[in-house]
């Protein structure tokens, strides 16, 4: 039996479920610590990981804008929960929601999930900066993409 031949080995990534990105990840012996415990601060690149998968999605490519000197994101503001640890060999999902667009930034809530547990959430705010480092305007197609996975205002009961 021969093993099949590849001519391109796409990586895998994550997909839209509604307006909510997931990005499933297993971690590993690197990501841990000597007690086999999630190093904190790898809870931050799996959350930068799942938001250039969502925008890769989304067709923002984020490469190009900077080597056309559009600019760039950076994230400007973060909060992180931690609630529980998340260990050596565990499948978790990163969720992404996009809570907030402005002209020239973006706000998300992150959450790593173990199944139905909640390991860590992340309430990030990225800027689209120029090569200054300046803020600027979202590229119109950029607003559009984020603005695209608002949830609707939802109506609550009458007031009497």
């Amino acid at each position: 039996m021969t093993a099949p031949q590849f001519s391109c080995l796409e990586p895998p990534g994550g997909r839209f479920y509604g307006q909510r990105h997931h990005y499933a990840l297993r971690v590993y012996f690197e990501d841990t610590d000597l007690s086999g415990v999630v190093y904190h601060a790898n809870y931050l690149r799996w959350f930068e990981r799942a938001r250039s998968d969502m925008l890769r999605l989304l067709g923002i490519d984020q490469r190009a804008a900077h080597e056309a000197g559009e600019g760039a994101f950076a994230v400007t503001d973060l909060a992180l929960r931690y609630l529980r640890p998340a260990r050596l060999d565990d499948a978790v999902l990163i969720q992404s929601t996009v809570a907030a667009v402005s002209r020239a930034t973006c706000s998300l809530i992150q959450k790593a999930l173990l199944g139905a547990e909640l390991l860590c959430e992340a309430h990030v705010r990225v800027a689209f900066v120029s090569p200054a480092g300046r803020a600027r305007r979202l590229p119109a197609p950029f607003l559009a993409a984020f603005s695209s996975l608002l949830a609707p205002p939802q109506e609550g009961p009458a007031i009497p």
